[in-house]
């Protein structure tokens, strides 16, 4: 009797444990709202940050926005399940890698052009059982049009994840996914492997000679 009890309520402790987790989640569209809020704010308070600092920024990006990606999702989905499946584990986890520091430098340059720009993130209407969400967002520049960011999160057993970021409309999936599969049937998943790796070492060095 006693160890029917005893797990019971290890079952009942385990729930209730599941439970509490799910409600401390973060609504997804208040992670992208305090995410890019934090960003800002450093900017605002950091000259170096505010004037393009490369070293700044990339150390930034690193720390606030790529924790809130799921790069093995989003590489997945860049290069097609077909080519995933077909993929090692070896492969995937150079893809991936290499990958992350493709958009590591996408967002560095990204931000370091940032000069007073506001983000306005839109409330989500999500429904409970929701799994998947899209967050919408608006970057606006005094003289300049408004730009769309939208952020496709899934729901993870640890929080909301980004697996895809789209501005005005179009994909940073659906415009690196064409580009990759031409690549592989080219010159196979090492061959992209290889392509990404050397746009990353050329970048890099060119980064080396600018800070020189």
């Amino acid at each position: 009797m006693n160890k029917i009890v005893s797990m019971l309520l290890g079952v009942w402790l385990a729930g209730a444990s599941v439970l509490a987790q799910a409600e401390e989640l973060k609504a997804p569209d208040a992670l992208i709202r305090d995410v890019v809020n934090e960003v800002l704010d450093a900017v605002a308070k950091d000259k170096a940050l505010h004037d393009g600092d490369q070293q700044k920024v990339q150390a930034l990006v690193e720390a606030k926005i790529l924790p809130q990606f799921d790069f093995t999702r989003l590489t997945q989905k860049t290069v097609g399940g077909k080519n995933w499946r077909a993929a090692t584990p070896e492969q995937r986890t150079a893809l991936t890698s290499e990958y992350r520091n493709f958009l590591v430098r996408f967002y560095t340059k990204a931000f370091t052009s940032y000069k007073e720009q506001k983000v306005e993130v839109k409330p989500l209407k999500q429904a409970p059982v929701d799994d998947e969400v899209t967050v919408k967002s608006v970057i606006t520049k005094a003289g300049a049009q408004p730009v769309q960011v939208d952020y496709d999160l899934y729901k993870t057993a640890t929080g909301w994840k980004v697996y895809d970021v789209s501005i005005q409309e179009i994909s940073l999936v659906g415009t690196y996914k064409k580009q990759f599969a031409e690549k592989i049937d080219q010159s196979s998943i090492d061959g992209l492997i290889q392509w990404l790796k050397d746009n990353n070492q050329t970048a890099a060095t060119a980064k080396k000679a600018v800070e020189k």
